[in-house]
Formats: structure tokens, sequence, C-alpha cells
């Protein structure tokens, strides 16, 4: 038995665990035999190269992970890693510019893989006028900590028991996705945070409603509105693959309303 072959093999194998699959079940969804599977995994067998991505595509493992367990079975990574300023991926980052743009007058915004701003609309910027630690909004900006920490857009937030509960579900489901040591840290750092349950009682859910809307102050009023995330279709490069564009919809007509007037008035400004 070699490291690589061990090496892989473990990996294979906490995969094959966070992904809830007894190893029966993998190895009916890769077509393979549930002995050589329990070879591979204890390191009494040496996966190939179209094996270990053979497997990683049935354990939805992320690219960047793909790489990492090609590695350990002692192959070369398979997906590139690129700068997002990189001109091979300029025409995708065109292609999210031109997403973010043509939402307006709703707001919109791209991340990374670890909630970092990477672009946005104009109609973001009026709601971040109101945020008293600046350097929430000193880059990176994580959208994360700025949604939910109370110098960000917490105080805002009328439904923000329900809102970070949802987020903090969100991030959960991410981590046990992806593992990444720097979103586990940052869960734990925004379970910190206040709750918004103290002196307040739960927002009643609407009998008819379909989604959980994010409700946030404006003024004398409250916008409501409910989201999407948007990722790129079969990537091949891993920078890419971990881009995300969430596009906000307004919930009722009167934050339809306000929206379109904001952004007349920021037009008239400009």
């Amino acid at each position: 038995m070699t490291t690589s072959q061990n090496a892989a093999g473990s990996l294979i194998r906490e995969w094959r665990t966070r992904r809830r699959m007894s190893q029966l079940d993998l190895a009916m969804e890769a077509e393979i035999s549930q002995r050589h599977l329990s070879f591979v995994e204890s390191g009494r067998a040496a996966p190939s190269r179209d094996m270990v991505l053979h497997l990683a595509e049935q354990l939805s493992i992320p690219l960047r992970q793909r790489n990492r367990l090609l590695l350990a079975a002692g192959f070369a990574p398979s997906f590139g890693e690129r700068s997002l300023s990189d001109a091979t991926l300029a025409p995708a980052m065109a292609a999210v510019e031109i997403v973010l743009k043509g939402h307006e007058p709703f707001p919109a915004l791209a991340v990374d893989r670890h909630w970092n701003l990477v672009s946005a609309n104009a109609a973001i910027a009026p709601f971040l006028a109101d945020v008293t630690d600046p350097s929430l909004l000193t880059p990176p900006v994580n959208v994360l900590r700025l949604s939910l920490h109370p110098g960000g857009i917490a105080p805002r937030i009328v439904n923000l028991s329900e809102w970070r509960t949802h987020l903090l579900e969100r991030l959960k489901h991410q981590n046990d996705a992806s593992g990444d040591p720097v979103l586990i840290d940052l869960e734990r750092e925004l379970r910190t945070y206040p709750s918004g349950l103290k002196g307040s009682k739960p927002t009643p859910v609407e009998p008819n409603a379909i989604v959980h809307p994010l409700r946030l102050a404006h003024g004398d009023q409250v916008l409501s509105f409910i989201s999407t995330i948007t990722v790129f279709g079969t990537p091949l490069d891993v920078t890419l693959s971990e881009l995300a564009i969430e596009s906000f919809f307004p919930a009722d007509e009167q934050t339809r309303a306000v929206l379109v007037r904001l952004a007349k008035e920021l037009a008239e400004r400009s």
C-alpha cells in the first residue's frame, strides 16, 4: 500500500461519509462492485485517474476538492484555477456584469466561495448608507458578515431572527458540502452575533407564503425581498465554479415602487 493510495482512499471515504452514503450506495451509483470500492477506500487498490474523477462526480465533490483528491491519488489536477482578473475569464466576468446590470432597478451581487463581494449593481448602494462600522465595507467585503453584524445591515432587518437562521442554515449546508475551514470559521463567528430574539417576537409567517422574505427597514417603510442564487453551469475552472450571483426581487408592489423611485433618483444625480 502506498501513501498516495491510502490518502486518496481516506478522502473518498470521508466524502462518502459526508454525503451520508454507504459503500453499497456509492458502488451502485458508480456502477462498480462494493468490494472494489472497499479496496480503494482501504488503500488496497489504487484507483485510476478516471476512477477518481468518476467517484468524485458521483459524490458531487467541488472542483477544488477534486483537484486535491487527484493529487492525493498521485495525479496532476484536472481543473484550472485562475484569478477573476485573468484575461481568460473576461467573457465570464462580462456575463456576470450583464446579469447584475440587467437586474436593475433591483439589487444583485456576485460573491466568491467565501461570500466575499466580487461585484454588485447600483441598486445595492442605497441600502449600505446606514452601516455604522466602516470596517465592514473595507475590501474584501464579506456579505454574510455585513448582513448579520450589529454594525452592519442587521439593525435594519425587521425579521432578523428568521433571516439569520436562513443564512446560517445556508452556510451550514455549504460547509457540509465543501468542508472549507474558512467557511467553518465564518459560521462560528456569525453564530456569536446577536440573534434578534431578545425583546422581540418572531415575525409571523403569512399563511399563503411560498418563501421567507428578507424584510428591510428603509426610512418609515419596510421593503420585502425574495432572492435567488445563480451559478455557472458545467464550469471547468475552480474559481468560476465557486462564483455565485444573488438576485433580490421585490416581494410586493410597495417594494417595487420604492426601488424604481430610488433608481430614478440615482440616475438624476449621476
